[in-house]
């Protein structure tokens, strides 16, 4: 904050050179996140003092709307140094953001080979490998010497996104291996690089699910994946920080799921009221109407109720024990699955821990309330014995269920995290009712 009072200072005084000095030393996301802080005028002052690699770096650490703001406020030229200097990636995921008026006018500044290289990446779908990858990478020969493959990073290294891992291919464009400037730095400059690259490349083709390439980042420590066609010809690279955006939406799509929310892109503050509404209505329209089952099991037992107006009292506990052991099954499950840590071939080996872990967890809640109906409730034994029984059984029924469904729900080509916490909470009520009143039914004779 104190950052931005010095800028908005600096401005409003018009001391250009002591501004244009101070954004010069300070981090590009920095200035990024002061800038979004900014109204319209002011922004468009202060992003023109920026040098042109700085003002592109910040421009693409921007909200989409901002950026929106800054290409209207630009001149042909001004954008056509703006995206002079964007990785081809960054011009892809810019123009994916922006209307469809703005978009003709990016494309028309841009040089033809540019233009060309964004149509060809667009054409892929959004989830794939090929959508988030860049095409410019630093590649090398085998036949190369160390001296020549650092003469042709020199050369070529400036408008690389990624220069410290170098990818060797042949003169069809097949990978062929893989080698790093540390490895060149350590290497006798006379070597050449078929001596010292590694052969087995890990990489992934255009069509791959970008979730997975995300996950080969985790398991493999990679800064950057190759990604190729179906003739194994190196087409373009995905960088570390492209499989952490990936990761970041599908965590944030997954948690949204779970706590039924259709998944959006858009940050919470940015969203509209109506918006909000149009993605939370549905799923809890769908949810109240599978809550009438629940409804109807209460209905239909009524003179048991009654009868034994105390029964009435434990239905809570029992619905929200339900729940949560529900929920504490498919979440860890749903979490396995994403990791790839489980597969459908795993499901007997969760079913039985599970079900040893429900009785556990069933003995010792039912112990614990028994206790403390007799002392704190002071019902009759047999009512007390009917709700712990029912208990361990629900909690039985609740694991059984939270642990299955998401890993059917994988099986089907379907996403887990659409089988969580509200789904299976409905489920289990209604399961845990009909356990309830049936044992309640049969002991007490009702």
């Amino acid at each position: 904050m104190e950052t931005f009072e010095m800028i908005t200072e600096l401005l409003h005084n018009k001391k250009w050179q002591e501004l244009k000095i101070l954004l010069d030393d300070m981090n590009e996301q920095d200035i990024a996140e002061i800038f979004m802080e900014m109204d319209e005028h002011d922004l468009t002052i202060v992003y023109r003092l920026l040098n042109k690699e700085l003002a592109a770096e910040v421009f693409v650490n921007m909200e989409p709307e901002y950026q929106e703001m800054l290409i209207r406020a630009f001149s042909d030229t001004e954008l056509r140094e703006v995206l002079d200097e964007l990785y081809v990636d960054d011009a892809v995921d810019l123009i994916e953001e922006m209307p469809a008026t703005l978009v003709k006018r990016i494309l028309k500044q841009t040089d033809p080979d540019t233009r060309k290289s964004i149509n060809e990446i667009l054409k892929y779908p959004e989830d794939s490998a090929g959508s988030i990858m860049t095409i410019e990478y630093v590649d090398l020969k085998r036949s190369m010497t160390v001296s020549d493959a650092f003469t042709r990073i020199r050369r070529t290294g400036a408008d690389k996104e990624t220069i410290y891992t170098c990818y060797v291919t042949d003169s069809t464009r097949r990978l062929k291996g893989v080698t790093t400037v540390k490895e060149l730095l350590l290497a006798d400059e006379n070597a050449e690089i078929r001596d010292i690259m590694e052969p087995n490349v890990i990489s992934v083709t255009t069509m791959e699910d970008k979730e997975v390439v995300a996950d080969l980042f985790q398991k493999y420590d990679l800064l950057a994946l190759p990604v190729v066609d179906t003739e194994n010809r190196l087409v373009g690279i995905i960088t570390v920080d492209d499989a952490i955006d990936v990761l970041q939406e599908e965590t944030t799509e997954d948690i949204e799921k779970m706590a039924a929310i259709t998944p959006t892109d858009k940050p919470y503050l940015k969203m509209g009221v109506a918006e909000t509404w149009r993605k939370r209505f549905p799923w809890l329209l769908l949810l109240m109407v599978s809550a009438t089952f629940t409804g109807k099991i209460i209905q239909h037992f009524e003179n048991a109720l009654q009868t034994y107006v105390i029964l009435t009292s434990f239905i809570p506990m029992l619905m929200d024990t339900g729940g949560n052991c529900g929920g504490q099954a498919s979440v860890t499950i749903i979490r396995g699955l994403s990791l790839g840590d489980i597969e459908f071939r795993d499901i007997f080996k969760v079913v039985w821990k599970e079900f040893r872990v429900a009785i556990l967890c069933g003995i010792t809640l039912a112990v614990a309330n028994f206790i403390k109906m007799m002392i704190i409730d002071r019902v009759g034994l047999v009512v007390a014995a009917i709700v712990c029984g029912t208990l361990v059984i629900t909690i039985i029924i609740a694991k059984f269920i939270g642990c299955t469904l998401p890993i059917l729900a994988k099986a089907l080509h379907l996403d887990p995290a659409v089988m969580a916490s509200p789904f299976i909470t409905t489920i289990v009520d209604a399961l845990s009712l009909l356990v309830y009143f049936t044992i309640a039914s049969n002991v007490l004779s009702l």
